[in-house]
């Protein structure tokens, strides 16, 4: 046989042409369990669904909104596991068991009460076409997690509340407004919680 005969007719030689090629399948869609606002669901879905659309087309809960798809406007803040996530840009398949809390369930119960942070948005008046809101509601409540899980960490001036908000974007302009009611917030916490060691969980006594 002339030298690389063999390979002269490609793979072809070697395959069947008329038998299918057998091709590995492929799964799309898997079974997630999540916590949402206290609430257990089992979802079956796709596996490019992100959190966003699960919440929104999925549970029906259109609080967190679509803003630019790109996790920068802050539009879409949940609460994933007591932290501030964009929720357009996590996978929901990739958060099975995860405990997430949304704008609608910020008040801790089904009795329809509020979060003082709702509250203060209310009493300063701190939004205006709303659509921000809910995220802008997630992220202040995830900040104030964030200082009160390590008050030494946390800077809760005016500017300090202005920067870790910054992910939040308002068209309308309401942040002097949005600062002041987390600031309100802010030091009611701290004036009916003992004080705590930074970063120890401690009671100072």
């Amino acid at each position: 046989m002339r030298p690389g005969r063999l390979f002269e007719g490609g793979l072809s030689t070697f395959l069947d042409e008329g038998a299918p090629v057998a091709h590995p399948k492929q799964e799309t869609r898997s079974s997630v369990g999540l916590h949402v606002n206290g609430q257990r669901y089992e979802l079956d879905v796709d596996h490019r669904v992100t959190l966003l659309d699960l919440l929104r087309e999925h549970l029906g809960l259109t609080g967190a909104k679509r803003g630019c798809d790109h996790g920068q406007c802050g539009a879409c803040t949940v609460l994933v596991g007591g932290r501030r996530a964009n929720s357009c840009l996590l996978l929901a398949v990739a958060h099975d068991g995860a405990r997430v809390t949304t704008v609608e369930g910020l008040g801790g119960d089904a009795t329809g009460g509020l979060h003082p942070l709702q509250e203060a948005f209310m009493e300063r008046d701190a939004f205006q076409c709303g659509y921000c809101t809910p995220g802008q509601l997630c992220s202040a409540a995830g900040l104030l997690a964030e200082a009160a899980a390590d008050p030494g960490a946390a800077d809760l001036s005016r500017s300090g509340i202005a920067e870790a908000m910054s992910g939040n974007l308002c068209r309308c302009g309401a942040y002097p407004r949005i600062v002041d009611a987390v600031r309100d917030v802010a030091a009611a916490s701290r004036a009916t919680a003992p004080a705590r060691a930074p970063g120890d969980g401690r009671v100072v006594m």
